[in-house]
């Protein structure tokens, strides 16, 4: 009976170590692929090693961490519902034996947690780490602005518990809830997170419909598109006029010293988009026929196709919602992964949902930076200040962290919520989920309508004449697209 009970204790042992090298395994490699995605973007510094740079260091090493946080959010659930699958194929596999549900649930877990770590204490010190100096009269160094750094950390955790203590307060009035207020582990933390995840997950009812019909636009940006009547050696000829023309006046104004810089500015600003209309024109003019006629109309077709899949696919939702209370997402506490399938065509369907997911974060991220609030956020390569990296490792956070949610409650999976995010209490609400569902079905049909619409109506105007009328009354000229210093037209 004691070798019984030292074999599974052994066992135990075993199986929760080999479960801390999987997890670690997977986290060292988001955390790579993370620090090569931030250091592509950061702006290069000199090699001097001073205090400034030991702090964006620090904060470096931060947003790393957050950012492959994020990553484990992104998938979590395809990895969940993979895994699955595999194990529903091949449940006696020796070799898949270490991929179970104790696995499984120890990710969710640990995301959520470094989740919850990183959105409200690490993000919060690596901000408040880079902009602090130390306090008046103090000795400056790492230790001031450590110092100055807690004591603005403590005074923000008195600010939103404060504020999440008034909300709840206002909210539930019974006696329970009021007890309860003087929970901090067991209600606050929960609540608060429930309350991001509940913004989270409006930030991505806001940013994918828009992401859904922009990617469209970035796709034709980066792939080259079909010549239909178009002189392409005639446009580059032309490109090139201007651009020697713009060359001649700029090197005209550089030899008066009383030449305003803001016109010098203008005539560099127009110089590099001349640039960059040659650049693509020429670019298309390489391209082979596959890419122009084949891959294009190709890559455009799956776009189309995924955006109507996810739009049916939320509207059958609705219908479900509406005749069965199944439908509703919920959290599980069930550690058995591989009993039955949650996808009715097996492995096809479950393949289709993790693109799918995919493909709505995607869609997501590029919605974020498009809408204008956000554009201030945009990274650029080699160019990009910490403080703006902070802002996008927690934006992306936040839309990672409620993708799995999304994901659940318009239906893309039926693959229910683990671990704590199964206990976030606005899931619970139908009128919440039902308003969720109808918004992005109906916000998505919109975008996607104004989309083909005006680029219908655009063609239209090319058609009948109309577009140079339009452009005639603007000070952009049509034909090089050029603006002027002092807003009129220029000519060659």
């Amino acid at each position: 009976m004691e070798e019984d009970d030292v074999t599974i204790r052994e066992q135990n042992f075993h199986s929760q170590v080999r479960e801390y090298i999987i997890c670690f395994l997977l986290f060292a490699v988001l955390y790579i692929v993370s620090y090569c995605i931030i250091t592509r973007y950061k702006r290069k510094s000199d090699d001097h090693e001073d205090e400034d740079a030991v702090v964006n260091r620090i904060s470096l090493y931060l947003c790393t961490f957050t950012l492959a946080v994020s990553g484990g959010a992104v998938f979590l659930l395809p990895f969940s519902i993979i895994s699955n699958e595999i194990l529903l194929s091949f449940p006696k596999n020796y070799y898949i034996q270490w991929l179970n549900g104790s696995l499984i649930h120890g990710l969710w877990n640990l995301v959520s947690l470094f989740s919850n770590l990183c959105l409200f204490v690490l993000m919060p010190f690596a901000y408040f780490f880079l902009e602090s100096e130390g306090f008046a009269g103090s000795k400056k160094g790492i230790k001031a602005r450590i110092l100055e750094t807690f004591v603005m950390l403590f005074l923000l955790a008195l600010l939103i518990l404060g504020i999440v203590w008034v909300a709840s307060a206002l909210i539930d009035n019974d006696a329970a809830s009021m007890e309860s207020l003087y929970d901090l582990w067991e209600f606050y933390l929960p609540y608060l997170y429930s309350c991001i995840s509940l913004m989270g997950g409006l930030l991505l009812l806001m940013c994918t419909p828009v992401g859904l019909s922009r990617m469209f636009t970035v796709m034709g940006q980066l792939l080259v598109k079909p010549t239909i009547l178009e002189d392409l050696d005639e446009q580059i000829y032309c490109i090139h006029l201007q651009e020697e023309a713009l060359q001649r006046r700029l090197n005209g104004s550089s030899t008066h010293t009383y030449t305003r810089g803001s016109l010098t500015h203008q005539l560099n600003k127009e110089l590099d988009n001349i640039r960059n209309q040659r650049n693509k024109l020429e670019r298309r003019k390489k391209a082979s026929g596959w890419e122009k006629n084949l891959l294009y109309p190709i890559v455009m077709l799956i776009l189309l196709a995924g955006t109507t899949i996810s739009v049916l696919m939320v509207a059958l939702n609705i219908l479900y919602l509406l005749v069965d209370e199944t439908a509703m997402p919920k959290g599980s506490t069930d550690r058995g992964i591989g009993n039955t399938s949650l996808s009715t065509f097996g492995v096809a369907q479950a393949a289709l949902e993790i693109i799918l997911m995919f493909y709505l974060m995607v869609s997501s991220v590029v919605g974020f930076y498009s809408l204008r609030v956000f554009e201030g956020l945009t990274p650029r390569k080699d160019d990009t200040t910490m403080t703006t990296i902070i802002g996008c490792c927690v934006s992306i956070l936040v839309l990672s962290s409620a993708l799995p949610v999304m994901s659940r409650t318009l239906g893309i999976t039926r693959f229910d919520l683990l671990g704590d995010f199964g206990r976030f209490n606005w899931l619970g609400n139908f009128y919440i989920v039902l308003s969720y569902n109808l918004l992005f079905a109906v916000v998505t049909t919109l975008c996607l309508v104004r989309k083909f619409t005006s680029a219908v109506r655009e063609e239209l105007l090319k058609a009948l004449g109309l577009d140079k009328l339009q452009l005639s009354n603007s000070p952009t000229d049509p034909e090089s697209g050029k603006l002027s210093a002092n807003g009129h037209q220029k000519t060659l």
